[in-house]
C-alpha cells in the first residue's frame, strides 16, 4: 500500500520553489540551486512575481502561470505568506509541501498565530506540510535534494529524521568520507502537521529503508509517535537519540520545538517496549549508523573478541559485559583450531589474543576460526598498529572473512595515521569501523539491544482474564461516587474496593472514628491488628506517624487511636482526619515489601512502576517501568530489571517467594489502568509477597473525570486488547460463531486457516500463488496495533478447539480519513454469511475509529467477493490501469 499523502514529500514528479531568488544569502535561493546541482530529474520551477528569471530558468509569479502539474510545493517566503500560499497549492492540486520558513510559533503569540492560519490552510487543501522551520527533505536516489544546507548525501539504506537542522547537517557532513549513503534525510522543524509518524509510516514500507535513525526533542501526539515507531521497529532498525533529558535541556528543547518533552526514564521504557534502541549522544548515533547501515543482525549476546593486544582486548571486554553482552565460551573444535593457528603463549581464552607480531594470515585464521563457531553470535576485531603489523593486510583479511559470514563483524583499528589507509578501506567495503574499543563494544551492543527489544515489541497483551473476569462497572460507579462529593483522591477502604474489583488480593480494613468503634473492629479482625491515620488530606502516612503496628490488645488499640489522631491533628491542622483505619496484622515471615505506582505522564499517559517497597521506597529509587498494557513477558523483564529481584529467591531460611502471584497482581494493575482512564495515580505500598501469596496492604489512588470526547483507550499510548470488541453471533444454521479481534496466540491458527484454504481462494486473498504464510506475513498479520488497523477473526469450537473459518480486516492510511480491507472465508464454511457478518462488524469499527471511506481491490474473476460487497453498499468500478482488478469502495 502507498502512503500516497506524504510520498510526494520523497518521490515527486515535479517541484515549484517559492521565494527563490539569485539575491546572495537566499533561503529559497539555495534550495532551488541544489535541486539543479542534485541532479533532480523532474521538472524543477522557481516560483516568484518579482523576477523573470532565477539561475538561468524562466521564473514564473504564481503557480497558476505555470503551465504544468506539480507534486511538491517547497516555502521559502516570509512567514506571512505561507497561508496563502498553500491556498493556491489546493487549487493546483498539488498535495504536499515544505515549509522552511522560519518565523512561526518560535516568535511567540504572533508567530504561533501564523502557524495556526498555516495548519488550517493546509487542512483545508488537503496539503501535508513538512515544517515549518525546516532545513527541508532529501531522497538522495531520486536526485531530490529540498533543502538550504551545503551537504549533498550520497545514496544509500540509512534513513535520518530529525528535530534539528543542524544534527541533519553534522550527520550528512560524518557520512561522507565515510560512504554512509542515506535513503531519505527528513528535518521536521517545527513538526505542525507531518510529524514522526507520518514519516515512519512511510519508512516503514519503504524498500529503499534498511534501518532508521530518530533525533527527538519533544513528542505531540503519542499514539501516532508509537503507532509509527512500531510498525517501522517490526520490519527494520530504529535508533533513538533523545535530548531534554535534564530539566535545563528540556527547557530548551521545549523552546526549539513547541513540543512537550516527557520523563527520561519514561520515554526509554517507551522505546524498549516500540523496539527502538535509545542512545545518549551523538556520538553514539553515528555508531548506530554504521553498525545498522551495514546491514548485520546478531541473533544472540555472545560475542568473541580478536585482538593483537591484551589491553585493548580488556577494555572492549569490560565495556561489552557492562552494555548487556557476553563473551562466548568458544568450542572444543575452535580452541584446537586456534591451537593450532597461534603461538603457544596465546591468551587460550576469550578475548582471543593472537600476540603483538601476529602477520594477516595468524589473524585472519583466528578470525574465521571464531566466525565459524556456533557458541559465537558476532565478532569484534580490534588492532593496534605495532611496529611489526601491516593494517592494511590485517584490514583486508577481516573484509575477505566479513563478506563470508551472516554474523556481524565490527573493527577497532587503533590509532591515526598508520590506519588511515585500513579505515578508508572499511568504508568502501562498508564494514563499521571504530577509532576505540569501547566505543566498537557499544555499537555491537546496538544491535543486542535491539534483538532484545524486538521481543518486547512483538509482545501483544490478550484479553481481560476470563477467569477472573474484573468488576470494570462497579469500580467505575465507585469512583464516579467518590467525584460527585467533590473528591479526587479515594480514601483507603475506596482504594482497596477498587483493587478487590479487580480481583487483587486486599487486606479487610475497616474504618473506626472512635477509640471504641476501633476496639470493635479490632476484635471483629483478631488480634494483632495494624491502625493506620485516615485522612483524604495525608498523602503519605509516614509524614504524621500514622501508622501503628502489632497491636495485640484493647488497651494499645484504645491508646493508639488517641496517639495517631492527636498526632495528625498537630502535624497537619488544616487537614481533615476521618478517623483509622483497622486490619488485621500480615504475618513478617519470609514476607517481602515491594511497591507498585502507576503515574500519568503528560506525553504517553499511564506508566506502570515496580520495585522495593516500604517508607525507603523514593531513597533507594528502586524501580522498573513498563508501558501498559503489561502481559508474562514484560512483567518478568520488568522485575527482572530491580535490585529486590534477587530478593525473591531463596536465601538463608527464607524460601523463594510466590512470584506467580506478583504477575498476576501486575496484569491486573495493568488492566486496571487500561480500562478507568479516571485513574491518574495509583501506588500500592507496601504489597507484602511471601512464598505463599502477595497481598496490597496499603493503597492510595488519585482519580480525575475522563474527557466527553475521549475514544475507548484514547489515554493510552498503546492501544490495548479490544476487548468490548468481542461478539458471539448464532448463524442461520444454529452455530454459534464468535468474531473477535485477533491477537498474536492466534499464529498457529492463522496459519492452520490459510493452509486450508483452497489454490484459487488463496489467490483471490493475495492475488499470487502461495502456500502458506511466510514467518513474516505471520507475524504482521497476528501481531497488529489496534488504533492504526483491525483484524476480526471468525471462529467456532470444534472438539473444545478453537477453528478459524473467516478473516476480515482493514489498516488506515495515515493522515486521512481511509482505509482499505481484505476479507476470506473458508471454503467450507461459505454461504453461511459469515463473511456479510465480518464485514458488518470491520465497518462498524472503522467508522467509530473516524474513518469516512473503505476502499479495496478485487479480482474481476472473484464473483462472489463482488457480490458480497454490492450487497453491503459498496461501488463497484474497473481498474484503469488493470481490466483484470475491480476497485471497490463504500463511504461508512
Amino acid at each position: 500500500m502507498r502512503l500516497s499523502d506524504v510520498d510526494q514529500l520523497f518521490v515527486p514528479s515535479a517541484v515549484a520553489v517559492f521565494g527563490a531568488s539569485d539575491r546572495e544569502g537566499s533561503v529559497a535561493g539555495m534550495v532551488f540551486r541544489n535541486l539543479l546541482a542534485g541532479g533532480f530529474k523532474s521538472g524543477c520551477y522557481p516560483i516568484n512575481p518579482k523576477y523573470e528569471q532565477v539561475g538561468g530558468e524562466r521564473c514564473y509569479p504564481n503557480l497558476a502561470a505555470l503551465d504544468k502539474h506539480v507534486e511538491l510545493a517547497l516555502i521559502a517566503t516570509p512567514a506571512e505568506k505561507v497561508a496563502g500560499i498553500l491556498d493556491q497549492c489546493g487549487e493546483a492540486g498539488v498535495r504536499a509541501a515544505v515549509v522552511h520558513s522560519a518565523g512561526f510559533a518560535e516568535r511567540g503569540e504572533r508567530g504561533a498565530a501564523l502557524q495556526e492560519k498555516l495548519v488550517e490552510a493546509a487542512r483545508r487543501n488537503r496539503v501535508r506540510v513538512l515544517g515549518p522551520n525546516c532545513l527541508g527533505v532529501m531522497r538522495p536516489s531520486h536526485g531530490l535534494n529540498a533543502t538550504f544546507g551545503h551537504e549533498q548525501a550520497l545514496p544509500g539504506h540509512v534513513a535520518l529524521v530529525s528535530q534539528s537542522g543542524a544534527v541533519c547537517t553534522a550527520m550528512l557532513d560524518w557520512a561522507g568520507p565515510r560512504r554512509i549513503g542515506y535513503s531519505a534525510v527528513v528535518s521536521l522543524g517545527a513538526a505542525a502537521d507531518v510529524d514522526f509518524g507520518d514519516v515512519l509510516d512511510y519508512l516503514a514500507l519503504d524498500a529503499q529503508t534498511h534501518s532508521i535513525l530518530l533525533y527527538v526533542e519533544g513528542i505531540r501526539d503519542a499514539r501516532r509517535f508509537m503507532s509509527g515507531l512500531r510498525a517501522a521497529a517490526r520490519l527494520k532498525p530504529v535508533v533513538v537519540v533523545k535530548t531534554g533529558r535534564h530539566p535545563a535541556g528540556s527547557r530548551a528543547a521545549k523552546s526549539h520545538t513547541g513540543a512537550w518533552v516527557g520523563s527520561t526514564e519514561v520515554f526509554r521504557a517507551v522505546m524498549e517496549r516500540g523496539g527502538a534502541v535509545q542512545v545518549d549522544t551523538l556520538d553514539q548515533l553515528f555508531a548506530a549508523a554504521q553498525v545498522f547501515g551495514a546491514g548485520r543482525r546478531i541473533s544472540g549476546h555472545r560475542i568473541a573478541i580478536v585482538t593483537n593486544g591484551g589491553g585493548p582486548g580488556v577494555l572492549a571486554a569490560d565495556r561489552a559485559v557492562e552494555l548487556g553482552l557476553s563473551l562466548a565460551t568458544l568450542s572444543d573444535e575452535t580452541r584446537a583450531e586456534l591451537e593450532k593457528l597461534l603461538p603457544e603463549h596465546w591468551s587460550h581464552g576469550n578475548p582471543i589474543d593472537v600476540i603483538g607480531d601476529a602477520p594477516a594470515a595468524r589473524y585472519g585464521g583466528a578470525l574465521r576460526a571464531c566466525l565459524a563457531d556456533a557458541n559465537v553470535d558476532g565478532v569484534l576485531a580490534i588492532l593496534a598498529p605495532v611496529a611489526s603489523v601491516d593494517p592494511t593486510a590485517v584490514a583486508r583479511e577481516v573484509i575477505e572473512a566479513a563478506a563470508k559470514t551472516r554474523k556481524p563483524v565490527l573493527a577497532c583499528w587503533m590509532g591515526a595515521t598508520r590506519v588511515a589507509e585500513a579505515h578508508a578501506l572499511f568504508s568502501e567495503h562498508g564494514l563499521p569501523h571504530y577509532d576505540l574499543p569501547e566505543a566498537a563494544a557499544e555499537a555491537l551492543s546496538f544491535l543486542g539491544r535491539q534483538q532484545r527489544n524486538q521481543k518486547l515489541l512483538m509482545q501483544s497483551p490478550g484479553p481481560l482474564s476470563q477467569q477472573l473476569m474484573p468488576d470494570v462497572e462497579g469500580a467505575r460507579l465507585i469512583i464516579e461516587g467518590v467525584m460527585a462529593e467533590g473528591r479526587k483522591t479515594l480514601g483507603t477502604i475506596e482504594a482497596k474496593a477498587i483493587l478487590a474489583a479487580f480481583r487483587i488480593p486486599t487486606t479487610q480494613t475497616v474504618l473506626a472514628r472512635s477509640p471504641n468503634e476501633a476496639l470493635i473492629a479490632a476484635e471483629a479482625l483478631s488480634f494483632p491488628v495494624v491502625m493506620k491515620i485516615n485522612s483524604p488530606d495525608i498523602r503519605y502516612k509516614s509524614d504524621v506517624d500514622g501508622v501503628r503496628l502489632n497491636l495485640t490488645d484493647a488497651q494499645s488499640v484504645r491508646r493508639a487511636y488517641i496517639e495517631l489522631t492527636e498526632r495528625a491533628r498537630s502535624l497537619r491542622p488544616e487537614a481533615k482526619i476521618e478517623g483509622v483505619t483497622v486490619e488485621h496484622m500480615i504475618p513478617t515471615r519470609a514476607a517481602r515489601e515491594l511497591m507498585v505506582r502507576v503515574a500519568r505522564d503528560p506525553i504517553f499517559g499511564p506508566v506502570i512502576s515496580f520495585g522495593a517497597g516500604g517508607t525507603d521506597t523514593d531513597v533507594l529509587a528502586d524501580r522498573a517501568l513498563g508501558l501498559p498494557p503489561l502481559n508474562a513477558f514484560i512483567i518478568q523483564t520488568m522485575v527482572e530489571h530491580t535490585r529486590v529481584a534477587r530478593l525473591m529467591g531463596a536465601f538463608g531460611n527464607m524460601p523463594p517467594m510466590n512470584r506467580q502471584a506478583l504477575a498476576r497482581i501486575l496484569q491486573r494493575v495493568s488492566e486496571m489502568v487500561c480500562e478507568l482512564a479516571e485513574v491518574i495515580e495509583l501506588e500500592i505500598n507496601p504489597l507484602i509477597g511471601n512464598d505463599l501469596d502477595v497481598i496490597a496492604v496499603d493503597a492510595r489512588i488519585q482519580v480525575t473525570y475522563r474527557p466527553p470526547q475521549m475514544p475507548v483507550y484514547g489515554h493510552m499510548a498503546i492501544h490495548p486488547y479490544p476487548q468490548h470488541l468481542i461478539e458471539r453471533v448464532p448463524l442461520p444454521d444454529g452455530t454459534d460463531l464468535t468474531i473477535r479481534p485477533i491477537r498474536p496466540e492466534d499464529a498457529q491458527m492463522e496459519q492452520d486457516f490459510v493452509r486450508g484454504l483452497s489454490e484459487q481462494t488463496k489467490y483471490f486473498r493475495f492475488m499470487q500463488a502461495i502456500k502458506e504464510l511466510t514467518p513474516e506475513m505471520l507475524v504482521r498479520f497476528t501481531q497488529i496495533d489496534y488504533d492504526r488497523e483491525m483484524a476480526l477473526i471468525g471462529v467456532v469450537v470444534d472438539q473444545g478447539q478453537e477453528v478459524e473459518v473467516g478473516v476480515a480486516r482493514y489498516m488506515s492510511r495515515p493522515g486521512g480519513d481511509t482505509c482499505e480491507f481484505a476479507i476470506v472465508v473458508s471454503d467450507a464454511w461459505r454461504n453461511r454469511g459469515i463473511g456479510a457478518r465480518l464485514m458488518r462488524s470491520l465497518m462498524s469499527n472503522a467508522r467509530a475509529k473516524g474513518l469516512r471511506i473503505m476502499d479495496g481491490e478485487v479480482l474481476s474473476a472473484n464473483t462472489r467477493m463482488l457480490a458480497l460487497v454490492k450487497s453491503l453498499g459498496f461501488s463497484i468500478e474497473s481498474d484503469r490501469l488493470d481490466p483484470s482488478v475491480k476497485q471497490v469502495s463504500k463511504v461508512l
